[in-house]
């Protein structure tokens, strides 16, 4: 299972609550008041992890919960404090608040004669807290509260015996989207079929899911390549796009938001037309859909994989490409047979600057 956006119910621990005690021992009359503090509740903290590549293990526990602190104890002794709760997340995700008004229950009022429909939380909805792109880098969801002071420190030259004391705070609490957003140098974009897997899993160690139908991908998957001089590139193969993806069509926003953050776009096309689609008309597409969704897309460097070479028609569509997009790099491969590969490696290793 792939989940690359949940929402989470993160609880960190209360305070203890301060100790009313006096000291009692043989031979010492009136000796004072000797409670000690409570100790302070654990935080709940995200860690950006590199082993971890989705958000799955919050789909099955969806409540982040840290200890509270123990409660003081005489002999002035303050109570252990409670254990911090460590959660990693995939690097590249986006942390957000939910409003409180998506989290108010319905009263009788609200309530209409059919039930309404469900509502979604987008991350526009929601404010963004932190953004976990850095390897080990952390963030403090929820802090924990601090612990109640106990009778010792109420005594005073009037208050010789005194019985005040103070509870722990409560902990921090709220509900949190999480959003992964895949960090890659080079996007894979393409309609379905085109062989985006194909080439990812040729020029990396990646086994993506190839078959002879639409929408084999079903999540991101990212790869690694190696190029001379001991450079390397993460690659991110998008499951395939068609017309209306920024309108949620097909997959959607489901996978769109993970082409946002790479420094290169790859449009993989199939410059035989196998699938009965124009190649030009594929790319023209694709770029049109990626700035409906993000303007800034448009801006990003961008090349071409003309894919499917060992078929029929290729070579035509291809000189039309180039001639089309003649300030653009544009690499013919067979993908399925392993040719062009080092031709397409030495171009991306240019257009990278690596």
């Amino acid at each position: 299972m792939f989940v690359d956006q949940i929402r989470v119910h993160a609880k960190a621990g209360d305070g203890g609550n301060g100790c009313v005690s006096f000291r009692r021992e043989k031979f010492v009359p009136r000796g004072g008041p000797n409670g000690g503090d409570g100790g302070k509740g654990g935080d709940i903290i995200l860690r950006a992890d590199v082993h971890t590549d989705n958000l799955v293990d919050f789909y099955y526990q969806p409540l982040l919960k840290a200890t509270r602190g123990e409660h003081g104890m005489g002999k002035n002794m303050y109570g252990k404090a409670g254990a911090d709760a460590l959660y990693k997340v995939p690097v590249g995700t986006l942390v957000y608040r939910i409003p409180a008004q998506f989290l108010r229950p319905p009263s009788v009022e609200d309530i209409p004669d059919e039930p309404p429909p469900k509502t979604i939380i987008s991350p526009a909805d929601c404010q963004l807290i932190a953004d976990l792109s850095q390897e080990n880098q952390e963030l403090a969801l929820c802090l924990g509260g601090l612990g109640g002071k106990g009778n010792t420190h109420f005594k005073s030259s009037t208050n010789r015996a005194p019985r005040q004391f103070t509870e722990g705070q409560p902990g921090e609490e709220g509900f949190f989207l999480l959003e992964l957003r895949k960090i890659a140098d080079v996007g894979f974009v393409g309609y379905p079929n085109a062989g985006k897997s194909t080439l990812l899993g040729r020029i990396s160690a990646a086994h993506p899911k190839v078959a002879p139908y639409p929408f084999t991908t079903l999540n991101p998957v990212v790869g690694v390549v190696e190029f001379d001089g001991y450079s390397r590139a993460t690659l991110a193969d998008i499951p395939g796009l068609i017309a209306g993806a920024h309108h949620n069509v097909g997959l959607g926003h489901d996978f769109l938001r993970h082409i946002e953050r790479c420094k290169l776009l790859l449009f993989v096309l199939d410059a035989a037309g196998s699938e009965g689609r124009n190649p030009i008309e594929d790319l023209g597409n694709l770029r049109r859909e990626l700035d409906l969704y993000d303007p800034t897309l448009s801006q990003r460097p961008w090349m071409i994989a003309a894919n499917k070479m060992d078929l029929p028609g290729a070579e035509e569509n291809l000189m039309t490409i180039r001639n089309r997009f003649s300030d653009k790099v544009v690499v013919p491969m067979a993908a399925a047979h392993g040719v062009g590969m080092e031709e397409f490696k030495r171009a991306l290793q240019s257009l990278l600057g690596l």
